[in-house]
């Protein structure tokens, strides 16, 4: 029998559906957040349209988390992109599917979800305390947590952890906990920037002309040089990118973002190999240069033979330099597969979210720490990663309601 709550520390995604797990399932629980209310990141994500989850097929959702995909699986397995469409819906929240396949809440907006998940929460008995900064354990094996009323000490039957990654520290994600486990003797990678914009050595008038501009409707891969024979047939995928003064970000990128950060890890350097008119093939496009353009500058041949003006001829003429651009064989196949040299990325507190964390063999099949019998982790915290598009609040919904189910066949 339960003598003591269960403690939820962290009031992001995870650890609002671990609390709600356990209460729906007769447990006390409070929960715990550093910062003056909860859900702080999970408002800022709605801020521009609350992408929720995607409408993809399961495969094809389960393969955006690359190396992590069956860990992964087997929290979506109880809790995927339908049951949470399912579970927002009971909370009066209508969904939608977007032309992009992504799903959203019929209002766009995270705020009216959240008034209606805190009050459900609430009703079910949850207790949530604001301002309480977890900063560990005491010698007896108490919660220690930092309030302005000074320090209170809680004992609880077991926790759960869902303290965010280490990007948006002024929300209250800001890595703090991983020393903390780790002098404990779990294993955690550090954590890196994902989601994340690039660096790129932009010359001075690049970014003066092109900084905030899109390439719109673009492919791209990851190379490991530039050279154009190594590479050539790797696997394009489709989106956005936005040029920013000092280099790329974007949808398109953050998708790549493991693999330009594995390149930068590799070589100290990542090539974005960019297909600038992914719709023509490569004959075309080579044809439409090559052909006659009398008196016409290259510019405006670019633009009436192949539509290709503003920002995609700037960057082509940034990464070219003078000979290769004017060269037809070398601008055609540059079109193709401009080669885009990234040398490092944007600040850890700048990412959308972190890889890194708990490593999965620092657990077991519960989310339970092996070090730490009773306590459980969830959400980014964990060393998993995912792309946006609705595939990290996913995780971390699905992930908060497996750590809470671990917790409660593990009390029993």
């Amino acid at each position: 029998m339960q003598s003591n709550p269960i403690a939820v520390i962290g009031g992001g995604p995870a650890g609002l559906m671990a609390a709600e797990t356990l209460a729906t399932a007769g447990a006390r629980v409070d929960l715990y957040d550093a910062m003056p209310s909860v859900g702080r990141k999970f408002l800022l994500a709605g801020r521009g349209g609350l992408n929720l989850t995607h409408g993809e097929p399961l495969p094809a959702f389960l393969s955006r988390y690359r190396e992590h995909a069956p860990w992964v699986a087997s929290w979506l397995a109880d809790f995927g992109p339908q049951a949470l469409r399912d579970w927002a819906q009971g909370l009066r929240v209508d969904t939608f599917v977007g032309t992009s396949g992504r799903v959203f809440p019929a209002a766009m907006k995270a705020a009216p979800l959240l008034r209606a998940w805190l009050h459900r929460l609430r009703g079910q008995g949850v207790r949530i305390h604001a301002r309480h900064r977890w900063t560990g354990w005491d010698e007896s094996g108490r919660l220690r947590f930092s309030t302005p009323a000074g320090e209170t000490r809680v004992k609880a039957d077991a926790v759960i952890l869902a303290l965010g990654g280490g990007s948006w520290s002024r929300l209250g994600s800001d890595g703090a906990w991983a020393p903390m486990l780790a002098e404990k003797g779990v294993d955690v990678a550090p954590l890196r920037p994902a989601n994340c914009g690039f660096r790129a050595d932009w010359s001075a008038h690049f970014q003066e002309r092109y900084a905030g501009e899109p390439l719109k409707s673009v492919a791209a891969c990851v190379r490991e040089t530039a050279s154009a024979d190594v590479g050539a047939n790797a696997p394009l995928r489709r989106g956005e990118i936005m040029l920013t003064r000092d280099g790329l970000e974007g949808g398109l990128v953050y998708a790549l973002s493991p693999d330009l950060r594995q390149a930068l890890d590799r070589t100290g350097e990542a090539v974005l190999a960019i297909d600038l008119l992914p719709d023509r093939d490569a004959a075309w496009v080579a044809g439409q240069v090559m052909y006659p353009r009398g008196a016409k500058s290259l510019s405006s041949h670019l633009r009436s033979r192949l539509n290709l003006h503003g920002a995609k001829t700037g960057l082509l003429r940034e990464c070219l330099g003078g000979d290769d651009y004017a060269d037809p064989v070398r601008l055609a196949a540059a079109i193709k597969r401009l080669p885009v040299r990234l040398t490092g990325m944007r600040p850890m507190d700048e990412a959308i979210s972190t890889a890194g964390g708990v490593r999965p063999q620092a657990m077991d099949e519960r989310l339970m720490l092996l070090a730490l019998p009773g306590v459980f982790c969830a959400g980014e915290m964990l060393d998993w990663d995912a792309p946006t598009g609705g595939y990290l609040l996913t995780a971390c919904f699905a992930g908060g309601r497996a750590a809470a189910k671990g917790a409660l066949a593990w009390l029993n």
